[in-house]
């Protein structure tokens, strides 16, 4: 059993702290004395001189007293997509808290930090035996996965890994994940007086509107998608534009129609430039990559029996955003994102009930439970 009163506790305590993107320094100072009155050694890495940022990435290891079974690594991000100055949380009368609708609630990722922290402290108290824990607490992950990508990957000591840091259900496990390319346009045209004379000008909206226009974009198969984000140009209304940027994204859990939705858009961008005379150039960079697991691999096997050893029948979901476990797998440790029972994350109506939180925490000391019968 976990301790419902120092989870709300310890829950409170994380969204009480400001903690934005790159700003993540009072959640660290919180976490590292709690961790090492639990006999966890604490590494505070680099990430934040070489990302701007004021915090590097927690990793706390604990060994334990088992010689067998697998060694499992917690992770959740201390940064909200918002900054969360005069939070005022709010318990309604059927216990869920949330924000008073002024700002987020930052359950997305502190809920997922305070359940996986109270899960170790509930193993450890109870002589839980376990082969080895980490606990990976990360920087600017809402900006790109930022601190799991600096992290080192010798600093992961673990087999399989455990990223809490999705919406409902709880123990629910993100089984695969989908490779992500963002495209960055840059289309130049020819700058003219719109009203004295248009004809001399090439229009840089024009060429990028035609090729937006005839390009697939959305949901483009059960595995992929496509989007234009933002586009920005032009100088002013009475001159034909001679430059716009354009920032768009293809994401997929199948690499061979991923590359077939960039070569698309690549194309259907220089086809339209070039029927106006406008020129086009593009980036295209990886984001993060893909991964797959299914019920034979050892996390998803293990979270099955952890779910199960507490009453919840674990859902298997196949994701279509991407997370540090994306980063983690590209490490070389196989990790799953696990829902953590929050909903409306990104936006003020975020909330999550209490009764989820404990079961998220029940879960994660589950894990621990089951990891040495393997």
């Amino acid at each position: 059993m976990i301790n419902k009163e120092r989870l709300l506790q310890t829950f409170f305590d994380l969204i009480e702290i400001n903690s934005p993107s790159r700003n993540e320094r009072g959640v660290a100072d919180y976490l590292k004395p709690k961790l090492e009155e639990l006999g966890f050694q604490v590494i505070e890495d680099d990430t934040g001189e070489k990302i701007g940022g004021n915090t590097g990435n927690l990793i706390a290891t604990k060994q334990g007293t088992s010689d067998t079974g697998l060694r499992i690594f917690f992770s959740a991000h201390m940064d909200t997509v918002e900054p969360t100055e005069c939070l005022k949380p709010v318990i309604s009368d059927d216990g869920v808290i949330s924000s008073d609708g002024k700002t987020i609630l930052g359950a997305d990722c502190k809920a997922g930090i305070a359940a996986t922290l109270e899960a170790v402290r509930a193993a450890i108290e109870q002589n839980v035996p376990f082969r080895s824990i980490q606990l990976l607490y990360s920087v600017a992950e809402e900006i790109g996965l930022m601190g799991a990508k600096e992290m080192e990957p010798q600093r992961i000591n673990a087999d399989v890994g455990y990223v809490f840091d999705t919406e409902k259900p709880v123990a629910g496990v993100v089984v695969s994940a989908p490779s992500h390319e963002n495209i960055l346009v840059k289309v130049y045209g020819k700058a003219s007086h719109a009203g004295i004379n248009p004809e001399a000008g090439v229009s840089a909206i024009i060429a990028a509107s035609r090729a937006i226009a005839n390009m697939k974009l959305g949901r483009i198969s059960p595995e992929t998608t496509a989007n234009i984000g933002t586009i920005n140009g032009g100088k002013a209304r009475n001159i034909i534009p001679d430059y716009v940027e354009i920032r768009a994204e293809a994401r997929s859990r199948n690499e061979d129609q991923l590359a077939a939705q960039v070569e698309h858009m690549v194309k259907t961008f220089h086809d339209a430039a070039r029927e106006i005379g406008a020129d086009v150039e593009i980036g295209v960079k990886r984001e993060y990559t893909t991964y797959r697991w299914t019920v034979d691999d050892d996390p998803v096997k293990l979270a099955m029996e952890a779910g199960k050893a507490v009453g919840i029948e674990p859902q298997l979901v196949n994701g279509g955003g991407g997370s540090d476990a994306n980063i983690f797998n590209e490490k070389g440790v196989k990790a799953v994102v696990v829902g953590v029972g929050y909903e409306g994350a990104h936006s003020k109506d975020e909330h999550i009930a209490i009764s989820e939180l404990v079961k998220a925490s029940e879960f994660a000391l589950a894990l621990i439970r089951e990891s040495t019968k393997h």
